[in-house]
């Protein structure tokens, strides 16, 4: 079955990175000059899905304006004949059909994926967390949906991580199907380190059967008094396989403040527009740098 639909779950409160998320969604950070959010979407509607439906809290207006039409902004650059940023603007609000719905309490991930259940019907769906930013050539979750589409099995996308990083994430325990493929045995939700199964983590990418929201509104909370998504999955996978997929690609951790800086800087290197003045910047403030730690210890 074709995957048409896409789901974000953009209501958390952000507080790793507070105080700059007290008045404005963590989603909305900016990667250079892009809302972190707005990379996400692009990764799915390069992966030729065009409904979106995007799960928010209070105090999570900022994205809805910002893939909102901007008439005053818009007629402002017009007038000054700035093409180049009307353009832009206007890409912003036509890219893609967005819905949104609100989740009214913090109950965890799982909780947030059950609210888009109307949304989603009887359809397999792709679920994209916004706190992994996946730079690659095919898109990440294109790479997914298209596991997906052959196996029509839930799929999760998951790479290596550091063993001492295992309690960041949900960890599998698999059996190989082929390059890349496994059969997932056990899913742990943020085990300890002598706890998991593997040192292979679920990094924010999915694409679930409909029939996930049946062991959602049946999962218990768990870790941290919270529905958890990957308890429900590990229910669904006594009745039918379950997949994990390494996906390609780089995958930068937003949801820390040094994944956040390694995927600005990496970026704007990216950027042809910049990166020239950018590599010129961070070649002079390495070499003082160096020359003030070799002062400072004497090495």
């Amino acid at each position: 079955m074709k995957v048409t639909k896409a789901v974000i779950p953009a209501a958390g409160f952000g507080t790793r990175f507070l105080p700059a998320t007290k008045a404005q969604p963590k989603e909305m950070l900016p990667i250079v000059d892009k809302p972190t959010i707005q990379y996400i979407v692009e990764e799915i509607v390069k992966s030729g899905i065009k409904d979106i439906l995007i799960i928010t809290g209070r105090g999570k207006h900022a994205i809805e304006d910002h893939f909102d039409k901007s008439y005053e902004l818009e007629e402002e650059l017009r007038k000054s004949e700035r093409r180049d940023l009307l353009e832009i603007v206007e890409n912003v609000s036509n890219m893609v059909n967005i819905n949104y719905v609100r989740q009214g309490e913090a109950k965890g991930l799982g909780h947030a994926v059950y609210c888009a259940k109307s949304f989603v019907g009887d359809e397999p769906f792709a679920l994209l967390l916004g706190d992994d930013v996946v730079d690659s050539e095919v898109p990440c979750i294109k790479q997914l949906i298209d596991i997906y589409e052959e196996y029509d099995r839930t799929i999760v996308g998951v790479q290596k991580v550091e063993r001492k990083h295992v309690s960041k994430y949900g960890i599998v325990d698999v059996d190989g199907v082929s390059e890349g493929l496994h059969l997932v045995k056990n899913m742990i939700e943020k085990p300890s380190i002598e706890e998991a199964p593997s040192d292979i983590a679920i990094l924010g990418r999915y694409v679930l059967s409909p029939k996930i929201f049946g062991y959602l509104e049946n999962t218990k909370p768990g870790k941290n008094g919270e529905i958890q998504l990957t308890d429900a999955i590990q229910q669904l996978s006594k009745e039918e396989e379950v997949y994990a997929y390494e996906f390609e690609g780089k995958r930068y951790d937003i949801g820390s403040k040094v994944g956040y800086l390694k995927a600005t800087i990496e970026f704007a290197l990216k950027r042809a527009d910049i990166n020239r003045e950018f590599i010129k910047y961070l070649f002079t403030l390495a070499e003082e740098k160096g020359i003030e730690y070799k002062r400072k210890t004497g090495k």
